[in-house]
């Protein structure tokens, strides 16, 4: 596979399709629960549930790694995909 040709916008837009298909379950669910965290932490600042405080911490930390991992997934890919 060659490297993609970023000047011509047809094959730009093409190889951002491509980089959108890289890991995304990881990422949108990485979003999903970083806004579950904020949202229970909401929650739980008004009063209206009562959780422990390290739950909120706790989902918007896993929520952290996985978009991590899905960032540095499609950092990899683009890496190895310029480079041949």
């Amino acid at each position: 596979m060659t490297a993609p040709d970023l000047k011509d916008p047809v094959q730009r837009a093409a190889y951002h399709r491509e980089l959108r298909r890289v890991l995304p379950g990881v990422r949108y669910s990485g979003v999903g629960l970083a806004m579950a965290g904020a949202l229970v932490a909401l929650l739980r600042h008004k009063g209206w549930i009562a959780v422990p405080a390290w739950i909120p911490g706790g989902l918007i930390g896993v929520a952290l790694m996985l978009m991590l991992t899905g960032i540095a997934a499609r950092t990899r890919y683009h890496a190895r995909r310029m480079r041949d």
